[in-house]
Order: structure tokens, then C-alpha cells, then sequence
């Protein structure tokens, strides 16, 4: 295990996250953006909402992340009776000490894993709100600091299934991204019976990181220089949302944040000192959908928030290094702006 100094370099730190990501890919088969964009959330300070069906890997996604990291790890099953004592702590009066003495509850940890977190009811999930904004939990007028590096990875079932309630607005809006991990291809389909048909990968994963190394590594991140045209350019996709004819809740200002934040780990995960307006495009579905809600009339017409999002991307023209911008692309998902060269001025 590799340790390092105050100053983590973007060397380091794509040298950590490779072995981080082959070994969650070591128990994922066939979904290598996924682990990508764990990853991006991890370094950019972020959690994690994972939705999709029964079945595909949720949860042995957000195991498979949690062990590659040698950091306090807690799970939480949530159901329709937890509560939110039990998972920020409670007082309890101490018969000896004739005082409250405070318990820690399960929130108390480095990687939280939140499973089936649409399970609990509203009041239960909002227990999250402050802990995962603040970073800190307030219990009976008393503030208690919650550990470095921390990030809730959350899986969740569609709303559509049976037992289960919509996360509310101000609880999606924490999430820094959504990923679907979806049906595998049948090649990984079958891979997934020769590795998993025997014991559970997740047995034999061993930690290939270090809780200190992450939190180095975030602060690398955060040295990432972001050019004020490719600012300009992340605050303009979130602000056509606001006013998209198909929406009734555009995007928020944390949205905003969040986006940059995850363009700055992006960058640095492929290498670079300084973000991209191909940062921003590919991460603005994964950072923006979950937080929009569509119309009735949008709804009635099968629109989602994902193809409002790929249609705001081609509208939005993209800043370039010469200062102007460029005509948006005529395909979805092309890439509206080419890496640089070599010594090629950045943004």
C-alpha cells in the first residue's frame, strides 16, 4: 500500500484510483463507466444514488467500493419501521454516571452504505439531510463531527416497485450523481456465473487504498484549475433548466457545485491539472437528471429528464480555447470539445 505526502500528485492519484477501480471491477463485470463515475464521486467529495431494478448489482456495487478502501464501513437496511435515531445515534441516561451519554449511530462512518434507502419513509430519510450537506450530526443540542473521508452510497428500486415512497426533492438534490447500473451484456452475463457461481467475490477483496490516501487525494482535486469560460459554461446547462418548457423544478445551485466538482475529478482521474467542457457534458445526465422533475404534460407525453438534459447539451454552445464557442454537436453524445494537444494552451 502505497502512503503518501502532504501533497498528493494527480500521479498518485491516478495510480491509486486504477487500483481502486480494478479491483471494484474485479467483482462488476462489464460496467467500467460505472466504476468511473463511483470513483469521480468519491474523489469530488460527493454520494452516490444508485437506482435500478432488483438484481443487477446494486449493493454489491457500493461493497465493492467501500472494501477496495481501508476505511470504517456501516450498512443500513433500510425498511418501513427504521427510524432516525437509528441511524444518527440517541441519548441514553447512564444509571452510574447520572448523566445522557450519547451512541453513535450507524451514519458514524467512513463509507455508508444506504440500501434500498426508498424502503423507509420520508421522515426516516430526511435523518440524512443534515449529515450528508454539514457533515456533522446534531443530537439533543450537541454537534458531533462526522469522520474524513465520508460519502453515503445509496441504492434504491424504482418508485414504480411495491413498498416503496420517493425520495424527496431536498434529499436527490445531496446526491452529487444517479448511475443505473442496468443488465449486463450477455458475455459479462456470463463471465458473472463462472466468478460468481462459487463464493462471493466481495470474500476475497482485499483493501488497495488507504481512508488517509483518499483524503489526500481530494485535496489534489480540489487544486484543479477550472477556467472561467468552462464556469460560464457549467452555470449555463444548469440554468436552461430552470427554464426548459418541460420542466417544473429545474436544477439548484448545489447542482452547480456539484458539477464542477465532479468536472475537477474527472479531469484529474484522466490525468489533467484543469477541467474541460468534456467534464462538465459527460457528467451534467449523471449530476442534473435526478435532481429535475418533468411536467404532467411531459409525463403524459413520455418525456424524461435525461433526454431534456441531452437536449439542453445540444443547445448550449461550448466554449473553446480561443475564446469563442462552438456549434453544439449534431449527435447525441458526441464530443463537442477535443482534448488538447501537448503543450496546447488550456482554458
Amino acid at each position: 500500500m502505497t502512503t503518501y505526502d502532504d501533497r498528493a500528485s494527480l500521479t498518485d492519484l491516478t495510480t491509486t484510483a486504477e487500483r481502486v477501480r480494478r479491483s471494484v471491477e474485479g467483482v462488476i463485470e462489464g460496467k467500467p463507466e460505472v466504476v468511473r463515475l463511483s470513483l469521480t464521486v468519491l474523489l469530488a467529495e460527493g454520494h452516490l444514488l444508485i437506482e435500478d431494478v432488483p438484481g443487477v448489482g446494486k449493493t454489491m456495487l457500493a461493497k465493492a467500493l467501500a472494501r477496495s478502501i481501508d476505511c470504517s464501513v456501516r450498512r443500513i437496511q433500510f425498511t418501513p419501521d427504521l427510524l432516525p435515531s437509528d441511524i444518527t445515534g440517541v441519548s441514553i441516561f447512564d444509571q452510574q454516571r447520572r448523566d445522557f451519554e450519547f451512541k453513535p449511530g450507524a451514519i458514524f462512518a467512513q463509507i455508508v452504505i444506504g440500501d434500498e434507502i426508498n424502503r423507509a419513509s420520508p421522515k426516516t430519510q430526511s435523518a440524512l439531510l443534515e449529515s450528508m450537506e454539514e457533515r456533522q450530526v446534531t443530537i439533543d443540542g450537541h454537534t458531533y463531527e462526522l469522520p474524513d473521508p465520508f460519502m453515503v452510497v445509496a441504492t434504491q428500486n424504482p418508485v414504480e416497485m411495491e413498498g416503496t415512497y420517493p425520495l424527496p426533492e431536498a434529499q436527490r438534490d445531496r446526491f452529487m450523481a444517479r448511475v443505473s447500473i442496468g443488465y449486463p451484456s450477455p458475455e459479462a452475463e456470463l463471465q458473472m456465473l463462472d466468478v460468481h457461481g462459487g463464493l462471493s467475490p466481495l470474500d476475497d477483496l482485499q483493501p488497495v487504498a488507504h481512508a488517509h490516501d483518499i483524503v489526500k487525494l481530494i485535496d489534489a482535486v480540489r487544486t484543479v484549475h477550472v477556467a472561467d469560460a468552462v464556469r460560464r459554461y457549467a452555470v449555463e446547462l444548469v440554468a436552461a433548466t430552470r427554464t426548459h418548457p418541460d420542466l417544473r423544478l429545474g436544477a439548484s445551485p448545489r447542482a452547480t457545485l456539484h458539477l464542477l466538482r465532479a468536472a475537477k475529478a474527472s479531469a484529474a482521474l484522466s490525468g489533467r491539472d484543469y477541467a474541460l467542457p468534456d467534464d462538465v457534458q459527460a457528467l451534467a445526465t449523471p449530476v442534473l437528471a435526478h435532481r429535475l422533475l418533468p411536467t404532467a404534460q411531459a409525463q403524459l407525453n413520455r418525456r424524461t429528464a435525461e433526454q431534456v438534459v441531452g437536449e439542453i447539451i445540444q443547445r448550449i454552445p461550448v466554449p473553446t480555447s480561443a475564446g469563442g464557442t462552438a456549434p453544439p454537436a449534431q449527435e447525441p453524445g458526441r464530443p463537442l470539445y477535443h482534448q488538447q494537444q501537448p503543450g496546447a494552451r488550456r482554458l
